[in-house]
Parts: C-alpha cells; sequence; structure tokens
C-alpha cells in the first residue's frame, strides 16, 4: 500500500501523549479492572479472567482495521475514540454505585464496550506514527514510545492505585474508592482528546484506501493474505506470541500477590504501600530502562541485541520467585526488588515493539500489517492472564512463581530463532527507501 507522507508537527508534541493514552486505557481494563475486582471481593480466578477477556478487542482488532483507511483520516477515528471512552469510564464508574447484587452485569458490558473502543485507539493512533514517521524517526522515537505506552499502565497502578487505597481509608467503601478513580481516569482522558484534537497529525492517507465497504473486505482479504506470506511468517508470529509468555501469567497475579493477606501467602500490603512502591519507585525504574533500552537498541542494533533484551525482560519472574518464597516484611527490600525488575521489565520490553516495526512492518499495508503483530501480542497476554488466578489457585503463590519462571522459556527459544529480513534499527541499513523494503516483503 503506497502512502503520502503527511506535514507534521514536532513528534516529541504528540508521540509521547499518544502512547500514553494507549496505555492508559489498556491498563484500564486489564490491570485496574483486575485490583479493583480483588478490592470489591471477587477471587482471583475470576478477577484474572474478567480483566484478561476485556483484552479481547486488542487481539481481534485486525478485523476492523481496515474502516481506518475507509473514512476520515487516522486522527478522526484516534479523537473520536477517546471521547467515547470518557463517557464509558464515567459510566463504569457510576455503575458501581448500583447495588452490590446488581452492579457486576453493567460493569462488565461497559468495560467491553471500553475495550473495543481502546483497541480502535489504538489502531488509529498505530497508524499516525506509522505514516507520519519515516523508518530513521520510528527508531528514534521507539524508545519514547514504549515508555509512554508503559507509563500508563504504571499511572495506574501506582498513583491510582494509591490513590483508590486512601480513599477507602477515609471512606470505608471500595465501590465508592474505585468510583472515584474511574472518574479521574476520565479525566485524563478527556484532557488528551482535547489535546490531540489541536496537535495530532492528520496521518498519511493512504493513496489506494478502500473506498467502499465491500471495497475495505476485499482490501482486507488482500492485507491477511499479503501478511501470511511474509518469509519465516510461523517463526515471526512464535516471536510475537511468546515473547513476553512468562511475564503474560506474572502481569496480573503480581499486584493481586502484593495485595493478599500474608496468610493467603500474600506480602499482605495495603494498595496505598503497593501504589508508593510502584508508582515512584517502579515509574522511575521503568521510564530509566525504557529510555537505555532504546538507546542501547539504536547503538548496537536489534539483531545483537534481542537476545539480552529477552533476558531482561524475565527479571521480574526472578524477582518474584525470592518474594513469595520469603514473604519478607521489609519495606526498603521490597521496594528495591521492584525497582529492579521494573527497569529491566522497561529495558528489555522495547525489543518486541522494535522487532515489530521493523521486521514485520515493512512492505505494503504498514499500519494493519503492525496491527496483526501486536494483536498475536495481545493474544499471550489475554490468554495467559485467563488462566493465571486459576492456575495461582491451584499450585499456591510460592509454587506458582516458579512456574512464571519455567514458563519464560520459550521467550528465549522464540528470540534465538527469530528471523531479520529487513534492515537492521541501527546505522544506515536502516535508511531504506520505501521501494526497496516494498521488494524485500
Amino acid at each position: 500500500m503506497s502512502e503520502t507522507k503527511a506535514t507534521y508537527r514536532n513528534p516529541l508534541l504528540w508521540v509521547p501523549t499518544s502512547y500514553l493514552a494507549m496505555g492508559l486505557i489498556y491498563v484500564t481494563v486489564s490491570g485496574v479492572a483486575n485490583i479493583m475486582f480483588k478490592n470489591l471481593g471477587m477471587d482471583n480466578a475470576s478477577a484474572a479472567f474478567w480483566s484478561s477477556l476485556f483484552v479481547l478487542p486488542y487481539t481481534i482488532k485486525p478485523l476492523w482495521a481496515p474502516v481506518v483507511e475507509l473514512y476520515k483520516t487516522k486522527k478522526f477515528f484516534v479523537v473520536l475514540m477517546q471521547f467515547l471512552l470518557v463517557g464509558m469510564v464515567a459510566a463504569v464508574a457510576f455503575a458501581l454505585r448500583l447495588p452490590s447484587a446488581s452492579y457486576l452485569v453493567p460493569v462488565l458490558l461497559l468495560l467491553g464496550v471500553t475495550g473495543l473502543a481502546g483497541a480502535t485507539q489504538d489502531i488509529a493512533s498505530d497508524g499516525v506514527y506509522v505514516t507520519t514517521l519515516g523508518p530513521a524517526e520510528q527508531a528514534k522515537f521507539l524508545g519514547i514510545q514504549s515508555m509512554c505506552w508503559n507509563a500508563g499502565p504504571i499511572l495506574a497502578n501506582g498513583v491510582l492505585v494509591r490513590a483508590s487505597g486512601m480513599l477507602h481509608s477515609s471512606s470505608g467503601n471500595w465501590g465508592q474508592a474505585w468510583m472515584t478513580v474511574l472518574l479521574i481516569i476520565a479525566g485524563l482522558i478527556a484532557a488528551l482528546a482535547i489535546y490531540h484534537l489541536k496537535v495530532l497529525p492528520p496521518g498519511a492517507k493512504a493513496l489506494d484506501a478502500p473506498k467502499s465497504v465491500a471495497d475495505g473486505l476485499r482490501t482486507f482479504g488482500h492485507t491477511f493474505a499479503t501478511f501470511f506470506q511474509k518469509k519465516d511468517i510461523v517463526l515471526i508470529l512464535l516471536f510475537a506470541f511468546f515473547f513476553r509468555f512468562g511475564y503474560g501469567f506474572l502481569e496480573k497475579m503480581a499486584p493481586l500477590f502484593m495485595i493478599d493477606d500474608r496468610a493467603k501467602g500474600g506480602l499482605g500490603l495495603s494498595n496505598q504501600v503497593l501504589g508508593d512502591i510502584y508508582g515512584t519507585f517502579g515509574t522511575g525504574a521503568f521510564m530509566a530502562g525504557s529510555l537505555l533500552g532504546g538507546l542501547f537498541v539504536a547503538r548496537l542494533g536489534l539483531r545483537r541485541t534481542l537476545l539480552v533484551l529477552c533476558l531482561c525482560m524475565n527479571v521480574p519472574n526472578v524477582v518474584f520467585v525470592y518474594l513469595s518464597q520469603t514473604l519478607t516484611q521489609s519495606y526498603p527490600l521490597i521496594a528495591t526488588l521492584v525497582t529492579i525488575e521494573k527497569f529491566f521489565w522497561g529495558f528489555g520490553a522495547v525489543g518486541l515493539m522494535i522487532y515489530l516495526m521493523h521486521q514485520v512492518v515493512p512492505g505494503p499495508y504498514r499500519t494493519a500489517h503492525y496491527t496483526f503483530g501486536t494483536a498475536i501480542m495481545g493474544l499471550n497476554m489475554m490468554l495467559t492472564g485467563m488462566v493465571s488466578g486459576r492456575v495461582q489457585e491451584w499450585l499456591g503463590y510460592k509454587t506458582f512463581f516458579v512456574w512464571v519462571l519455567v514458563a519464560a522459556i520459550p521467550s528465549v527459544l522464540v528470540t534465538l530463532y527469530a528471523p531479520f529480513h529487513h534492515p537492521d534499527s541501527a546505522g544506515p541499513a536502516a535508511e531504506k527507501r520505501p521501494e526497496e523494503e516494498a521488494a524485500l516483503a
């Protein structure tokens, strides 16, 4: 798919905020919902299942990705979805005021719609990024992109989780506490939507964009076919799915382990303490790790650094094995270990996004093919998350985190066999012209 290049403002004005908005909504339907359900009395298996199921739209979003090319501009869809998200998150907040016996169904339905709108926002935001910036600029800003996307989860799991604990301490009502937190999230998204209305580039318009729904279906069919015609596509899919396999089990259970009672094998932390650790030490460590990871790849190239990134990304698994075995009560030690695991997670997590940008995107249908790659990543996070609570309840925390460590082995194997058929992300080779990329696809 040939694309015209758009005129745009300095990427520092819109790349960080675009990916912050994406990450904030993703964690709202997954991480925030997970902790909220736990606080409201759900067991681990149910909390992890539902908060993972809301990720389904992020997994199947390629089905409607071509629609972004059908009408208006990519910016139009970004802003439209963000205003819709404001209404959905606020509706979830007010649904928590319903009686405890009747709030669950509307909350689940509204969070499902929130996930759908969030996934559509992702499609359009990624489209703005990959069609506005050239290959060299994409590489330059990937560390910032990854940092800001993950700043959403850090913000929600840090500052907002702490706020929920403080509000609960003053009101004694988890429903009231989480209603306020959700309204804060809605307010943040509203501010970002208004800001993006002014500064977000429109995104380059595809010259061969579909002209009708029927044409869109044909385009999707061709998009789908060309994606699976890429060389070594099976290895690429395995890499996209398994790179975060161990972390997929860890993501849901780590915060629940930290706030669960010590009698149940948890650390017994309050929401305030969890928020302090994640929001203060965790945030700084993650940002530093993401920036350094991006610079590390930009200097040495992804081919030479991918295995190092993979190993770094699995450091959190080792940390939680230690915490679950010792059940330390030392706040400084817990904070130090969380700082370490967040740093290495941020450092290593850039590997998958850079790989998708440089080894999956090149060729026709850049936006849709990037969406396919991130959807495979999302499928892993959804499936592992859905079963993680059940596995944890079956094994107990101590054995569960050992299992998470073992589950990281496939990520190392797929990294060793990840194919490279396009220019690496460092050096002059990264400046390949679009027509050369198309010939390689």
